[in-house]
């Protein structure tokens, strides 16, 4: 195969991804205006429903501008010989292959966060304002992207440099190396996320004590989960819209609820919602999900080994001088399509654990509570509630609420 042949099928693979992703969306488009079906006939009265069709059509439309654009621009990035430039660019300033890889990431990742910082802002402060959810200042939005900026310099830096280290002290047996650091980083970002990287841009309190944290106490004594730490976050602060995830595990999980999720749901709800991550934790489904992703990136990192020293990769990029970051982007796009395998079969387990999460609320608390606050989430959110099968099958990882409500009620 020559580097000419390799060129096309990574500009083959994009393409056809945009295809497949934009025959998707339009699918599910054409589904937005159809009637709900009895289930959820409560969700939304006839303006709410108006409102919520306008804000999916509206972002529809945003999306395919967005992608359009994105898809133009690296076409003709990969057209001008783009990496090439940025490549002799991070040369001009240094012989350490490691340092000339920092830069060249650094000068791609800097100006493509630039160039699409316009569609962010328009996002957030047009879309999201017209349709009554943001609550972002330009002062957050600003420091959001700064401190974003820091933490992918120095986290995302620090690995990426590791990474190149070990290749060139043990040649294709790094991807083990590489492997291990990757897996006790992950295992320590689930374990300290919320303590050590949320408050960089959220505030976190304990919950207060009241008839809320003593239906919450109660409930978890009788599952007998001992519960000590549940934390609530401003996410007010950007939005209206509401959450709550569990994270960590051991001495360290805690129960995250959004200032808003408190606003927009009753204690017996929030004490559902509550139920149903007590049971991803109950059903191991955190630690599956840890294993699996640890599995996957050791698989995809061994495949790297096989083929990062292959000349091939970074001449079908157009740079003459072979180099490990220049074969990571072309090895990168070559393996999207496996990654895409790889995410429906984890989109299909999500959705299975969220069944298995909404059966331990049910079994262990009630069902219509947690249906309840679903229909208040769906609502508040404006979210699409008659989305096209493929689209769900691609994308969600989580079932519909239909699909929710209908196997809480059997």
């Amino acid at each position: 195969m020559t580097s000419t042949t390799l060129f096309y099928i990574i500009i083959g693979i994009i393409i056809v991804n945009f295809i497949i992703d934009k025959v998707l969306g339009t699918l599910n488009a054409k589904h937005f205006n159809d009637a709900l079906p009895p289930e959820l006939q409560d969700v939304y009265d006839e303006d709410e429903y108006k409102k919520s069709q306008a804000y999916k059509a509206t972002n529809h439309r945003f999306s395919n501008i967005t992608s359009t654009f994105s898809l133009v621009l690296t076409l003709a990035f990969f057209l001008l010989d783009g990496f090439e430039y940025v490549d002799d660019i991070a040369r001009s300033y240094s012989s350490n292959h490691i340092v000339i890889a920092l830069i060249f990431f650094g000068i791609i990742m800097f100006a493509s966060d630039i160039i699409t910082t316009p569609f962010a802002y328009y996002k957030t402060f047009v879309i999201e304002e017209k349709f009554g959810f943001n609550k972002t200042t330009i002062k957050t939005f600003i420091l959001d992207k700064i401190k974003g900026w820091f933490m992918l310099a120095i986290i995302g830096g620090g690995i990426l440099a590791l990474i190149i280290w070990f290749y060139e002290a043990t040649g294709n047996h790094f991807w083990l190396y590489a492997w291990i650091l990757v897996t006790a980083f992950s295992v320590f970002m689930n374990m300290f996320y919320s303590k050590l990287i949320v408050p960089l841009f959220n505030k976190q309190t304990p919950l207060e004590e009241g008839e809320l944290r003593n239906k919450i106490a109660d409930y978890a004594k009788t599952v007998g989960f001992k519960l000590n730490k549940i934390f609530v976050i401003d996410g007010s602060k950007r939005s209206t819209k509401a959450n709550a995830y569990f994270s960590g595990f051991g001495s360290e999980k805690r129960v995250t609820l959004y200032d808003t999720l408190i606003k927009d749901l009753d204690d017996e709800e929030i004490v559902a919602v509550l139920a149903h991550e007590v049971g991803h934790y109950k059903r191991k489904h955190i630690i599956f999900n840890l294993f699996a992703s640890i599995l996957l990136t050791g698989l995809t990192l061994y495949i790297l080994s096989l083929f990062i020293s292959n000349p091939l990769l970074s001449n079908a990029l157009g740079v003459s001088i072979p180099s490990f970051h220049i074969g990571l982007i072309a090895f990168g796009l070559l393996y999207s399509p496996i990654s895409e395998i790889t995410g429906l079969i984890m989109n299909v387990m999500s959705r299975k654990f969220e069944y298995q999460a909404d059966n331990y609320a049910k079994d262990t608390y009630a069902n219509e509570p947690l249906i309840t606050s679903l229909k208040k989430l769906s609502k508040n959110s404006l979210s699409n509630l008659t989305p096209h099968p493929a689209y769900v099958f691609m994308h969600y990882s989580h079932p519909t609420l239909l699909q929710r409500i209908k196997n809480l009620r059997s």
